[in-house]
């Protein structure tokens, strides 16, 4: 991974100017900004090395709607706010939103260096988790399937004999399936696989969709023949 990155995205020069030293001293690379557009003309990378100091009221696209406007293209870079402005409303809806700090200025540089580090910190932290949810789809895609059919019945609690009657096959077919499903995935337990399942939200689905509807209203479109 490159170096770590702050992008600083404010309409005052002079911040810009001390903020971006300071940083560089503290051995970060620094990327200055004057508006959210010209962050959005040269995107940083969504990989965990780059992290957005922003300010909420500069001109044009305010810091909340530069958020706004990120998420939306899947960006979900760390965002430290850093402003002037500190009104509760901006603060909750920009923490919502999925902001890792709300800071006001003028901030002392021991907080703003520990705010910046700890949206790195989980910027990586999340990062990590991502690469590994990949690399358990990129198994579970290995499957063919019939393994994968089963895979769905072993991690739901079906026993060998149980899932070979759902699937029109023989018990020790399923046991054969079973042994070479587990062999591809690397795992060797069946609490392995489970929450291996877990993992990739395969148990939830399957429990959203085995929830009991709630009845048609008489007289809804639904309850009519």
């Amino acid at each position: 991974m490159e170096s770590a990155t702050v992008h600083i995205v404010d309409d005052d020069p002079s911040f810009r100017a001390s903020t971006g030293r300071l940083l560089h001293a503290c051995g970060y690379a620094v990327a200055l900004h004057q508006t959210g557009e010209a962050l959005l003309a040269q995107l940083p990378k969504d990989d965990g090395s780059s992290c957005i100091l922003l300010d909420v009221r500069i001109p044009g696209l305010s810091g909340p709607d530069l958020q706004a406007c990120l998420n939306e293209k899947g960006l979900h870079l760390p965002i430290v706010f850093l402003t002037g402005h500190g009104e509760i409303s901006t603060t909750v809806r920009v923490i919502k939103a999925g902001a890792e700090d709300f800071l006001t200025k003028p901030v002392a540089k021991d907080e703003l260096l520990a705010a910046i580090e700890r949206a790195f910190a989980r910027a990586r932290a999340r990062r990590k988790a991502d690469e590994k949810f990949e690399g358990l789809r990129q198994l579970l895609s290995g499957l063919t399937p019939r393994e994968r059919q089963v895979f769905d019945r072993v991690a739901r609690g079906g026993l060998n004999k149980q899932i070979g009657y759902e699937l029109g096959t023989t018990e020790r077919t399923v046991k054969a399936h079973r042994h070479n499903l587990m062999a591809k995935l690397g795992i060797g337990s069946l609490v392995e696989l489970v929450l291996m399942a877990e993992r990739l939200g395969m148990l939830a689905e399957q429990a959203s969709r085995n929830r009991p509807q709630p009845p048609a209203v008489k007289g809804s479109p639904a309850s009519r023949p």
